[in-house]
């Protein structure tokens, strides 16, 4: 069953008692990870259905193989663009234990959903899913990213020494660490997208 108790929990503490709780670590790539993805998104499927789930993508660092990585798994789902399908998944994913969370810091707002967070710290496994029709570019346009330093190792090794360097300044501070690389996956999401000269649909 859900712990419901442990979402409270966790809504009562302060970013500072977050970061604590919930440091940035950067560990060895893990052949595990892409495992990790196909379980959960199965799981995913199972909640949802193909009807709402249209599409389930990795991305991010442990979608990239040997790159270091903090162990969380980014997981990318579009849905139909309805305000009745996000108060139904919504009200799916939170009956199964997940953590809704609103982006609406975000332009545009997407519902987001991350499990493996309990008021001990990470489990094991844990997960970022985020949510959003096909046309949010801002979610979308990550696979450019992704499929660029696959195919591309010296800016995959400077993206790698990036994050330990900005993990090491901001241990504890999340948002700062992930909003300091802002600006080199902009500039490498573009660059990928030159050189496709179209976008990924």
């Amino acid at each position: 069953m859900p712990d419901k108790n442990m979402n409270k929990n966790l809504d009562n503490l302060s970013t500072e008692e977050l970061g604590k709780l919930f440091p940035v670590v950067i560990t060895e790539s893990n052949s595990e990870w892409k495992k990790w993805f196909e379980i959960e998104k199965s799981e995913l499927e199972k909640i949802l259905g193909k009807e709402i789930a249209l599409r389930i993508e990795h991305f991010g660092s442990t979608a990239i193989p040997d790159l270091k990585s903090k162990p969380t798994i980014d997981i990318l789902v579009e849905i139909p663009e309805t305000e009745i399908t996000k108060s139904k998944i919504i009200q799916k994913m939170k009956s199964e234990g997940y953590r809704f969370i609103p982006r609406n810091d975000c332009l545009p707002p997407y519902i987001m959903f991350v499990k493996g967070y309990t008021d001990e710290g990470i489990k094991v496994k844990s997960y970022h899913i985020h949510m959003a029709p096909k046309n949010h570019r801002g979610l979308w346009d990550r696979l450019y990213f992704r499929d660029y330093l696959i195919s591309n190792p010296e800016t995959k090794k400077e993206y790698e020494k990036l994050k330990i360097k900005l993990a090491a300044r901001y241990k504890h501070d999340r948002e700062a660490y992930t909003e300091e690389k802002t600006e080199f996956v902009k500039r490498i999401t573009e660059r990928a997208k030159r050189k496709n000269n179209k976008r990924i649909t």
